[in-house]
């Protein structure tokens, strides 16, 4: 990323994208795997590729789109990434949260993230969603390691409540209003890119864990540390406490997550509505 400071590198990137959009979006949402299409929901003002905005990484990964859409979701101005960066394609901690920094510095001051998980509830089904209401980061690296940047958040940022509880009980409402039936849970953050061994997925779950990915936690601790609310929801997309054999493909993943998407999709839409 050069030899300019994280703000400066910032700056060059908010300047580029308000020269291209004048808006000013309240609600960010990031588009996990398999979760584009809430994309198709959004009244599109302005689409910018992720290529053209200075020091921004591009997804490598298949599932992500890689685009920053500015538009209206249910009324509600809001900015969305479409395709998320991830520490196991190779980016530093600071990369896969430059945008969601990004947006924070545009107005954003709520995000809204989704990520494909493995299940390690003994309820959880493949297909169930599942609220996050914590999660454990001690399997990742954190991205606030090195200098502190006061300009962006304190050194020792605060993370008793890294998901909005006032969220989480707004969604389990409307989930209970739309009859979709949701789970809530802690999420367990990993590196990848391999899925985990049967010892892992239980170790993991052991240690609290409901649900497994190699995503988010980085994002979230990124903005909770520039003072921004959080929601965030797992698509159960496969089982990693089972009997049976335990093989999980990519494909598998993505199908089981665009099976869930519908109700994702509508929930999502009622939560920011009611903002």
């Amino acid at each position: 990323m050069g030899d300019k400071t994280i703000s400066q590198q910032l700056e060059e990137a908010v300047r580029f994208i308000q020269a291209a959009y004048s808006g000013k979006p309240a609600v960010g949402i990031v588009l996990g795997s398999g979760l584009g299409n809430l994309s198709k929901e959004i009244a599109v003002e302005k689409e910018i590729a992720y290529s053209d905005i200075p020091h921004f990484p591009v997804s490598t990964v298949e599932g992500h789109g890689g685009r920053l859409i500015f538009g209206t979701l249910s009324g509600k101005p809001v900015a969305v990434l479409s395709g998320r960066f991830h520490f196991y394609e190779g980016y530093g901690p600071a990369q896969v949260v430059f945008p969601i920094r990004v947006m924070k510095l545009l107005g954003v001051q709520t995000l809204f993230l989704s990520n494909a998980a493995g299940g390690m509830n003994a309820a959880f089904k493949v297909g169930d969603l599942m609220i996050i209401n914590d999660h454990i980061s001690f399997f990742t690296i954190n991205p606030l390691l090195g200098k502190n940047d006061e300009t962006l958040g304190p050194r020792f940022p605060d993370m008793s409540e890294p998901y909005d509880r006032s969220l989480i009980k707004q969604a389990r409402a409307i989930a209970s209003r739309l009859g979709i039936h949701v789970h809530e849970g802690v999420y367990a953050g990993v590196t990848g890119p391999t899925f985990e061994t049967r010892a892992e997925y239980k170790f993991l779950h052991i240690a609290g864990g409901d649900a497994v990915g190699m995503s988010t936690v980085q994002e979230v601790i990124a903005a909770r540390h520039m003072g921004m609310h959080v929601f965030a929801m797992s698509v159960i997309t496969d089982l990693g406490i089972r009997d049976e054999e335990n093989i999980i493909t990519h494909e598998e993943v993505l199908q089981a997550a665009a099976a869930a998407e519908p109700k994702l999709t509508a929930l999502f839409k009622e939560l920011i509505a009611g903002f």
